[in-house]
Formats: C-alpha cells, structure tokens, sequence
C-alpha cells in the first residue's frame, strides 16, 4: 500500500511526521513546499495539475496536512469512480482532527482515518450516512474482505435502503455470525444482498457480492488460440450460471506453462495462473474423468479436474470439452462472518 503525505506548513511537517509514523507497513512518501524540503520530505511537484495527477492514479492514500480546501482544490480535477479513486484524507496542521473526504468506504479513508486518529489521539470526522447511523456499511465490508461488488449502482441502492429499515440478504454459504445491523434474512423484495459465485438475481436490484473462490482448472491441446480458451471458459461459465469475477486462479498441469494462447488468456482476464507436475495431480483425492489418451500425454488421468480441485474444497462443475480446450471448476470452502 503507497501514501502520500503532504504537508503545507513548518507545523504541518511536525504533524505529518507523526502521520508518518502511523503508517507502519505503507510505502509513504512525503512533500512540502520546496522552503521546508529535506529531512525527509520531498519538494512537491510542478506543474501541480500533473503532479498530484501522478499521486492520484499511483497512491492508494492521499493524506493532507492542511486546510480541507486545499485538499479540495488539488484533487478535483482528478476524481472519477468511488471504485478506483484512493482514499484522501485531511488532517488540521496541529493534528486535532481527521477527516475522509474521497473514497471513505471502498478506499478505506473512514477506516484508516480512524487509525490515524488514534495514533495522533485526534478526533476523526466521519461524515458517511451509515456509519454515523450504526448501520450496515456494505461496501466497506466487502472490499475488507476482497468481494467484488458486483453492481455499484445497487451498491448505493442498498445503502440508501439500509438508512431506511432492514434490506433482506441470502448467502450461499454458512453464515457464522449475527447478521450486522440493517439486514435480515430474505430472498425476495425489491432491494437486497446476494452472496454469491452465482450469477443469480433474486431480488428486484440485487446488489452481487462475489467472493473470489473458484479455481478454473484448464486443459488443452498444444498450440490452442486465446480465443478457443476464451470461448470455452465463457461457455461452460453461461451453462452453469457461474460469475467469472468470481475466479481465484487457473490451474493446470507443468506441461502447459509455455501455453501461449492459456498465458495471454490469463494475462487478458488478470488472473494468475498455477502450474503442477503430474505427481502433484495424481495425489488429489477424488472421483474424477478419467481419459487414457489425456494419461499417456501427460502421466496423469485427468488434467483439469484434478488441477481445479487443487486447494479447494469440492468440484462444482467437472470436465467439459469444448474445441480442444477442457475446463473444470471447483470452490473454496467459505464461512461468511459479520
């Protein structure tokens, strides 16, 4: 995680050394006019529309040790989608208090100004609808714990229900905890939560919460086209009514790890790919597809199955041959808590 700290005042340095300390385990990097620059502090860049352009799109956190004007000015013309903006936050030059301006719940600006409150012992000036209410914070909670969320616009639905009485959720795993205040179990209605690698939809604005935890185990035939992967992948994910936002990895045997149209279909979708030796996939337990031509090339019965079921929990789709590409799907065991 990168911050950047900026501050504009002899004062603000003091303060922002402070902030600085806080930040145990970021990347932090620290600018001040160029009068106050050294002893750690970098001169703060010009143009200034380029400069903080260039923090925005690099840092996960913007920290500003000023006035909240400042802060303002200099990101406005940077700002476009609560999903990728970074956390920006103000703090006073004496360091009294702390306030999240952008990003406070999918950048985590409410949590870490929360932390850096506490560090600088400030009080931290959380504006947020549900979070000033007690309420269930749904897309804090989720980016926590690396869902997608799957809709943004059902997103801001839900919060606004949230505010307004109890949003019905489903979940299609066990849930270990009481449900956060806000929510009740539901299935139906027209607004809800739905946890889920399924692509489902059960309410009339369904707000998709999908957990990363299928593993995609592939198959193919030497030389095979990225489209062919693509085709297949897609194909078997319509059939089963399966999210792809929800796949952890593809995994398959050593003997495809040169597969160039399998790297680049990787690479396209931004998913990291795994490879096991045939022992590896012999010693999975398991009732899989077994195909003799598949043994004598690669050593083992079943690439694909065997290759998904790898570190997780139980096959939820097994073989499918489409055009040379074979695809298998298995899921992760997942306890949901609130």
């Amino acid at each position: 995680m990168k911050a950047a700290v900026l501050a504009f005042s002899a004062r603000g340095c003091e303060t922002a050394r402070r902030v600085l300390s806080a930040l145990e385990g970021w990347e932090t990097f620290a600018y001040t006019p160029e009068r106050l620059a050294g002893d750690g502090f970098l001169p703060l860049g010009k143009p200034a529309l380029t400069f903080y352009g260039e923090l925005f799109s690099a840092c996960d956190a913007l920290i500003f040790v000023g006035s909240a004007g400042i802060a303002v000015r200099e990101i406005a013309p940077h700002v476009r989608d609560k999903r990728t903006d970074p956390a920006v936050l103000c703090i006073d030059e004496r360091g009294q208090y702390v306030i999240p301006l952008l990003s406070g719940h999918i950048g985590g600006a409410n949590a870490l100004s929360r932390r850096l409150a506490a560090a600088l012992k400030a009080l931290p000036v959380v504006t947020t609808a549900t979070d000033i209410n007690g309420r269930f914070s749904v897309d804090t909670w989720a980016t926590e714990r690396g869902l997608v969320i799957g809709d943004i616009k059902a997103a801001k639905a839900v919060s606004a229900a949230i505010l307004e009485g109890d949003v019905p959720l489903c979940c299609d795993y066990p849930i270990v905890t009481a449900l956060p205040s806000g929510t009740v179990p539901g299935g139906s209605g027209p607004v809800g939560i739905c946890i889920s690698c399924r692509s489902r939809r059960p309410f009339a604005v369904t707000l998709p919460l999908i957990p990363r935890i299928l593993h995609l185990g592939i198959g193919c035939r030497r030389g095979i086209e990225e489209s062919a992967v693509r085709a297949a992948v897609e194909s078997v994910f319509r059939e089963n009514e399966l999210e792809l936002r929800a796949v952890k990895g593809v995994y398959s045997i050593d003997l495809k790890a040169d597969e160039a149209g399998l790297l680049s279909f990787c690479a396209r979708m931004g998913w990291p790919a795994a490879f096991y030796s045939a022992e590896e996939l012999q010693d999975v337990k398991g009732d899989f597809t077994p195909s003799a031509f598949v043994q004598s090339v690669t050593g083992v019965d079943n690439v694909c199955e065997r290759a998904a079921l790898l570190g997780a929990e139980r096959l939820i789709v097994k073989k499918t041959a489409i055009n040379g590409v074979t695809v298998a799907v298995a899921e992760e065991k997942l306890e949901v808590g609130f």
